[in-house]
């Protein structure tokens, strides 16, 4: 890794969690060099505009949220307790780094989708992913016969992002509990139909 690959992960790195708690909009160069201890020349040095900057920011975050999937899910036995990982993680997202300020797919989703066709884009492209994530931990349950054999599994897969972002959203905006506990409840009882 060259200086400058080093100097654009640090700048990434430290302003990650400040563009998931602020958003885009929120977070401005003078968060950035805050963040960082460096000038607002050396930081658009390494990256063109701001812009260039949150387009990392933020695959950055997915990132480090689908590794943290990826390993609890290495970790479960079976299809069923792979998908709870989900429930368990997003339940207790307060106490993650990595979801500090909130779901950056749900973050970025809500803030850009008028406003900023990169963000969106990417946005789209990681729920898509999880998307995937889910259907593939399906089909191999199946296979293992640890899953039913009949239902939609990407119907499932939306119900299921829809739950888990929801109550974040419910829990984010009131400072609550009560809505993510909720959700996750139902999201819970929907793994159970799908389980043999």
């Amino acid at each position: 890794m060259t200086k400058a690959d080093k100097t654009r992960q640090f700048i990434i790195e430290k302003t990650a969690p400040i563009f998931n708690r602020k958003g885009y909009a929120g977070t401005s160069i003078a968060d950035i060099t805050a963040a960082t201890g460096l000038t607002k020349g050396s930081v658009y040095g390494n990256f063109q505009n701001k812009d260039e900057v949150a387009l990392a920011v933020f695959d950055y975050n997915f990132g480090v949220m689908s590794s943290i999937v990826k390993k609890n899910m290495a970790e479960q036995a079976n299809a069923a307790d792979k998908l709870r990982v989900y429930l368990t993680l997003y339940s207790e997202f307060i106490k993650i780094p990595a979801l500090d300020g909130g779901c950056p797919v749900l973050n970025t989703s809500v803030e850009s989708d008028d406003t900023h066709e990169g963000l969106k884009q990417k946005a789209g492209n990681a729920i898509d992913a999880w998307y995937k994530t889910i259907i593939s931990v399906v089909k191999v349950g199946r296979e293992k016969k640890e899953i039913r054999q009949k239902f939609d599994e990407k119907e499932f897969a939306g119900a299921l992002i829809a739950l888990i972002e929801g109550g974040v959203m419910l829990a984010k905006v009131t400072g609550k509990m009560g809505g993510l506990k909720a959700a996750m409840k139902q999201a819970g009882k929907m793994i159970d139909e799908i389980a043999k």
